[in-house]
């Protein structure tokens, strides 16, 4: 009886963290915005799937300026149809080695529960991205773009100063893996990355949202 208690009030305790963690905005004061009738809004994605969350960026000439490794990494962020560079951040073992639930294994899940080698997973997607299910879009102005942009760039590992793909690791022929920085565990994970990273955009997040669905409410109740 004693066990199903802590057993209970463990579970108990993680419902509210991950509740106070969506609720209590980070940072806990909007800022004060400058008014500025000229700055043109920009338009950036997330993409939430069961348990992982996704940044797309508009590709464009300052994006392809700002990742200048990608094209000869293989990602096409240079093709006619390209409109996205959609990257994002995880554990290692599961992100490389789980393409699909099917290939899910015994070793990369006990990794991403205790603590792993991050990854970073880049993309690329056409315009037609943002109808998709499960995309929610968000305007921010130039500079906001640029300092999102700076986060994610800053977040790739260097190898003797460039950085570099992780050799035949992606999901398909265009897809890339790269080191990056930091480790990845049960309570720092890929969306307490896309959340951090949203806020160096502007964009307000719950304190601690390491769901998908706690993220997705948290962007939706302070955006």
């Amino acid at each position: 009886m004693r066990s199903v208690r802590f057993t209970f009030g463990g579970l108990l305790l993680f419902l509210l963290l991950l509740v106070g963690g969506a609720v209590i905005p980070r940072p806990l004061f909007a800022p004060v915005e400058a008014s500025s009738a000229s700055a043109e809004a920009r338009r950036i994605l997330v993409l939430s799937g069961p348990i992982h969350t996704d940044i797309a960026i508009p590709l464009d000439d300052a994006t392809r300026a700002a990742f200048p490794f990608l094209a000869a990494a293989g990602v096409p962020v240079g093709h006619p149809a390209a409109r996205w560079l959609i990257v994002g951040w995880g554990g290692r073992a599961f992100y490389l080695e789980t393409p699909t639930w099917a290939d899910l294994k015994p070793l990369p899940v006990l990794r991403a529960l205790t603590v792993d080698r991050s990854v970073l997973h880049v993309d690329v997607a056409g315009e037609g991205l943002a109808s998709q299910p499960g995309i929610a879009a968000f305007d921010i102005d130039e500079e906001s773009l640029t300092k999102l942009i700076a986060f994610v760039a800053g977040s790739f590992a260097l190898d003797t100063g460039a950085v570099a793909a992780i050799p035949g690791a992606g999901y398909g022929a265009y897809d890339r893996f790269f080191e990056a920085k930091g480790l990845f565990n049960i309570l720092i994970g890929c969306n307490t990355w896309t959340a951090a990273a949203l806020r160096t955009a502007g964009l307000r997040s719950g304190l601690w949202t390491p769901l998908p669905q706690s993220l997705a409410f948290s962007l939706r109740l302070y955006n």
